[in-house]
């Protein structure tokens, strides 16, 4: 009897289906090519370190299906989100030496890359959705942002979001005094502790894959992040309660090396750049919509959403104005006050 039971139980743990459920499953099953990428000419290979469930991560497949529909198939854009080829400082570093081809880089490690592609991080500046679509579309201050990085042998193609920056807490904030008694993540980014410094507020730099440890063992009681990520990415169990600062929109930076796209033939250049900017475009007016549906799914599930009164935020802009000023030294006094006028910002 007892041969036989060991029999049987080493014939159940041989069994196919249980072995396959024991495995992990790919995270991106539901976004690998619908075709066979072996036979092209040419590849792109672009890095993110997100989640393509979010709108601004998964432009990455859209723009690879769309440029392998385009060119018969001459041209491979490889995406690898998730972090597959390592953190951002790493494939910034990458990038340059030409490892890599592309980059959908956050907007907060992008300024690492040129002082100038900080300007949409700075507080109160692009801060909404129709300031990016206005900042996008004017060549007056589109141009400079896009070339700021070309002496590094990148441009910035376009840019996709992950909505707008505010504040996810454990405990309620209402008021600049609550946010005083809150030690916020934030990231590894020189324009986010300039401003942080200039609030008055206590802060952690910590790289994102820390941060739900640190958060479930309250090494910090608060995200500088937006709604969507902290929804998404399930921070709200934990941090129960957003404060809507909007002092910034969360983007991703398309970068891509100038050398491999020089070495493209112009009429696939074209049309890469083609599609980049119509599928970045597209994806925009979805992250406006997966906000809104991503901040009442929040709200379905208990989180308590905030905002501060009107003269607290025209404090905080007050006490940012020594940030832009420092800034406007590194990306231009002048191109600074061109994109502050034309935003109304």
């Amino acid at each position: 009897m007892k041969k036989l039971q060991v029999t049987l139980l080493i014939s159940l743990l041989c069994l196919p289906g249980l072995v396959s459920s024991a495995e992990k499953e790919d995270p991106l099953a539901a976004w690998k090519p619908k075709f066979d990428p072996s036979g092209a000419e040419f590849t792109y290979i672009l890095s993110n370190i997100s989640h393509p469930v979010i709108e601004g991560v998964a432009v990455g497949y859209k723009i690879r299906d769309k440029v392998w529909e385009k060119t018969n198939g001459r041209l491979y854009v490889d995406y690898r989100p998730l972090a597959q080829l390592g953190g951002e400082k790493d494939v910034i570093s990458k990038l340059k030496l030409g490892a890599v081809h592309g980059m959908l880089s956050s907007s907060v490690a992008a300024a690492n890359v040129a002082d100038r592609l900080g300007v949409v991080n700075l507080p109160y500046v692009v801060d909404t959705f129709d300031k990016l679509d206005t900042f996008r579309s004017d060549p007056e201050l589109w141009k400079p942002f896009s070339e700021a990085a070309m002496s590094s042998g990148i441009m910035v193609a376009d840019v996709t979001g992950y909505g707008h920056y505010g504040w996810a807490t454990t405990t309620p904030v209402k008021s600049i005094a609550d946010a005083k008694g809150v030690n916020f993540r934030i990231a590894e980014a020189p324009v986010n502790t300039d401003s942080y410094k200039a609030w008055g507020l206590k802060f952690t730099v910590m790289p994102w894959p820390d941060v739900p440890q640190a958060l479930q063992t309250g090494v910090i009681n608060g995200l500088d992040h937006t709604a969507i990520v902290c929804n998404i990415t399930k921070k709200f169990t934990i941090a129960k309660s957003f404060t809507q600062l909007n002092y910034a929109q969360g983007l991703f930076v398309h970068l891509v090396s100038k050398r491999w796209l020089d070495k493209l033939p112009e009429d696939l250049q074209a049309t890469f750049l083609e599609v980049v900017a119509e599928e970045s475009a597209a994806t925009r007016e979805a992250t406006r919509k997966q906000h809104d549906e991503q901040v009442a799914k929040a709200k379905e599930a208990g989180v308590e959403f905030f905002e501060l009164p009107e003269s607290e935020v025209a404090e905080l802009k007050k006490m940012a104005e020594p940030v832009l000023e420092k800034w406007g030294e590194k990306i231009g006094s002048e191109y600074l006050a061109t994109v502050r006028q034309k935003l109304g910002s």
